[in-house]
């Protein structure tokens, strides 16, 4: 499948290698687990099925045009509704990770903090550089039925002025998204670190009180 080169296209596939490079090189990703996208204006570019992130090829990442058609690479991921819903759900969505970090996976199987929110508010970042992040009961990798659920909850946070920019699959990890890698990277390093931090401390810590937190949404524009 050929298509037209397009620079657009280009930057993306190399931007998606470089995201996955750095997350296997981190511990985030490891074997097969995980995918990556990026939205093109249209269509998507989004890792194949089976890839392993830390060895991607610029040329194997599918491309998707508008109506979900596949036009170029190998075989797209298993998630590829689930990333197109969540773009076609939140305008600025232009980037999704999904990943298998352990921390994260380990929470669900542990227990998380509350069904709407899996994390306590811990930290000023958390709350400001992450926020709500709903837990998604599990499905098999790949159902179509967990897409519905995820764009429920974008738009019911968006109809409370709360956006979530992250959710997290039971025993499957965390889907962030934003309007470019350093954005769903910031979230999921954020998210990652703030379940480690969670575990390692036996959840024993209080959430920061709400003068705390009404303070990080007046001075800074939390949403929470």
């Amino acid at each position: 499948m050929n298509t037209v080169p397009d620079p657009a296209v280009d930057t993306a596939r190399a931007e998606i290698v470089r995201v996955g490079t750095s997350l296997f090189a981190r511990g985030y990703v490891h074997a097969s687990a995980g995918n990556i996208s990026a939205r093109v204006g249209d269509s998507h570019l989004i890792t194949p099925t089976d890839a392993a992130l830390g060895f991607l090829e610029p040329e194997r990442l599918a491309l998707v045009d508008g109506g979900g058609e596949q036009i170029a690479g190998d075989r797209a991921s298993k998630t590829l509704t689930l990333h197109r819903r969540i773009c076609a759900a939140d305008p600025t969505a232009r980037f999704v990770i999904h990943t298998h970090s352990t921390h994260l996976v380990a929470l669900t199987l542990a227990g998380v903090w509350s069904q709407d929110d899996v994390l306590p508010p811990l930290t000023p970042y958390y709350v400001m550089k992450v926020g709500h992040v709903p837990l998604i009961p599990y499905h098999r990798p790949g159902d179509p039925r967990v897409a519905d659920l995820v764009t429920a909850h974008i738009a019911d946070r968006g109809a409370h002025r709360t956006p979530v920019r992250a959710v997290l699959l039971d025993r499957l990890g965390p889907v962030v998204w934003g309007p470019d890698a350093a954005s769903a990277l910031a979230v999921l390093e954020e998210l990652e670190e703030t379940a480690r931090l969670w575990l390692l401390t036996d959840r024993r810590p209080e959430p920061l009180p709400s003068p705390a937190l009404d303070e990080l949404k007046a001075v800074f524009g939390a949403s929470w």
